[in-house]
């Protein structure tokens, strides 16, 4: 897997281009007929950047070879006008976090494509600033509609159900990646049956061992896990009909009393955890100053990946009562393409294209996440995941993916022989278990006024005493 570190010297690209900037009309005007401009913000090192080394060539048991030679942006620009005879320019920008990029929007920086989280893609459909894709896009007839086609059945239909306002969020965001929130531990010291209970982060055993997120979304959902994981493991919740919808409410509750509450645990958590962490807790794995890292499922696979080579194993664990079920999305920008069919036709596109099955491996290479794309009739990216953590071993183990990838009608048995240690490790962290999503939630957009409570929640553990209560308005 590649990890690579890009910057951009803004100052001398200033320079550079500024006098271009100022060259005759004519020269604007003719660029401007020749060539769409597609303005593409997207979260940083989540695409691939090319530059493969030989030895990086991936070739899979359908004898399909993939390596990444130019980035994809530049491959897409070169398809795009390959297949629409049309000359596309994206202008590609990079962003830390969801509120860094909305952030940008409310400066007036304009872009016609973003890659939200789906809190965020709720937040953007209340505020009326994003479009539906077209009817164009979802027809499977048409060749060129890689996403239509290969979006895993699983994920469209999670998407689909995903409402907000009456709406379905899938009708205003096209997947990327997805994934869980665990804990990556270190099974030399910490049990797996301590690492399936989201009470890790107040267990005393590990005393400023474990790390948490430094987010205020992700560990507010810890919190509620912690809080409502007696209630949803008793017989009478899990048989429960509508056992999934109240799931979600109990663990998206806002009202006072549970932010409040929210707030002294977290007050505790502090007082436990080595640290609150935005990028350092993989680094702190590795290094062994930690031993659990509350974390994303694809940084997780990164975790363990990076100390495979100094001979650590890590596991991966989702707490056995819930856990976040997240989703990046593509979004169109009404801001930026308005009305311009071209525009969101070239946006459409290039969300195709890389959902394209040997693009979708590139960039699950590369990134570590794990792509909403499975293929359809194109085993490529199963192919994928048995080139990855597949093992002919006599003491392997199945391992059933067939949620994820069967489609209508496909006979295709999808399930694959991997190691124990996949099934609990990497595997387990990119492709959870069909029990792991029947109890996964996914946390939605708040509002805005519960999000000032739990900010205000957060600024005062983090800042000042968290055990003195205050007045959350």
């Amino acid at each position: 897997m590649k990890y690579k570190v890009f910057s951009i010297i803004f100052s001398i690209l200033l320079v550079i281009t500024l006098p271009l900037a100022l060259c005759s009309c004519s020269t604007q005007k003719s660029s401007k007929n020749d060539e769409i401009i597609l303005r593409i913000a997207n979260w940083e090192e989540y695409l691939d950047e090319g530059d493969w080394d030989d030895d990086e060539e991936i070739e899979l048991e359908n004898g399909k070879k993939i390596i990444g030679r130019n980035s994809m942006i530049k491959d897409f620009e070169n398809w795009y006008e390959k297949t629409y005879h049309k000359k596309v320019k994206v202008e590609y920008s990079t962003f830390g976090t969801n509120e860094d990029m909305y952030n940008q929007l409310t400066i007036g920086d304009t872009y016609d494509l973003i890659c939200p989280s789906e809190y965020m893609t709720m937040k953007l459909m209340a505020e009326d600033k994003i479009l539906k894709y077209s009817d164009e896009f979802w027809d499977t007839s048409d060749a060129n509609n890689y996403y239509a086609k290969g979006v895993s059945p699983y994920i469209k239909k999670s998407l689909d159900q995903l409402k907000y306002q009456g709406q379905s969020v899938g009708d205003y965001t096209a997947g990327y990646m997805w994934g869980t929130l665990g804990y990556v531990y270190n099974p030399k010291y910490v049990s797996r049956e301590d690492a399936e209970d989201w009470g890790l982060l107040l267990n005393q055993k590990y005393y400023k061992k474990i790390t948490a997120k430094d987010s205020v979304r992700d560990c507010y959902f810890a919190v509620r896990g912690m809080q409502t994981q007696k209630e949803i493991l008793t017989k009478k919740f899990q048989n429960q009909s509508n056992y999934k919808e109240r799931l979600s409410s109990l663990l998206n509750d806002t009202s006072d009393q549970s932010i409040q509450n929210a707030g002294m645990i977290l007050s505790k958590i502090k007082d436990n955890v080595y640290s609150f962490e935005t990028d350092s807790g993989k680094a702190d794995l590795v290094s062994g100053k930690v031993v659990a890292n509350l974390q994303w499922s694809g940084d997780g696979v990164y975790s363990m990946q990076q100390v495979e080579e100094e001979g650590i194993k890590l596991r991966y664990a989702v707490p056995k009562a819930s856990t976040n079920l997240w989703f990046d999305g593509w979004c169109m920008l009404k801001a930026g393409i308005g009305k311009d069919k071209e525009k969101q036709q070239a946006a459409q596109a290039f969300v195709n294209y890389i959902s394209r099955s040997d693009n979708v491996v590139r960039n699950m290479y590369y990134v570590g996440y794990t792509s909403v794309i499975s293929g359809g009739e194109d085993k490529t990216i199963y192919d994928y995941i048995k080139y990855m953590y597949g093992s002919e071993d006599k003491k392997s183990v199945d391992y059933d993916l067939n949620y994820f990838f069967q489609q209508n009608g496909d006979n295709y048995n999808y399930v694959m022989k991997t190691s124990e240690e996949m099934s609990k490790g990497q595997l387990y962290a990119q492709y959870p278990t069909q029990d792991v999503m029947r109890r996964s939630a996914v946390m939605t957009y708040f509002g805005d006024q519960a999000n000032k409570k739990i900010s205000r929640m957060w600024i005062d553990m983090r800042c000042f005493d968290p055990r003195i209560k205050k007045n959350s308005k």
